[in-house]
């Protein structure tokens, strides 16, 4: 790996296989579908998190940086 964004991409690429994985679980899953049925919810879990996941990844984070460059002076942001 040469740089960080080699493996956000890396990242990216195992989480939509993973998200392509789950999708075709979900629509094989075998009917009828309980309210209660622990295997597919868990299927719609691991999906809402792989979904999160990648959104994650594509989101912008502000990052507030110190302005006063001395060590202890506190830490100003806009």
């Amino acid at each position: 790996m040469n740089n960080y964004s080699e493996c956000l991409d890396i990242a990216r690429q195992e989480l939509r296989l993973a998200q392509s994985v789950l999708r075709r679980d979900i629509a094989e899953y075998p009917t009828p579908i309980a309210g209660c049925d622990e295997q597919f919810n868990h299927l719609l879990d691991q999906s809402e998190r792989v979904r999160n996941a990648l959104a994650a990844l594509d989101t912008l984070h502000f990052v507030p940086t110190p302005r006063k460059l001395n060590t202890g002076q506190g830490v100003e942001s806009r």
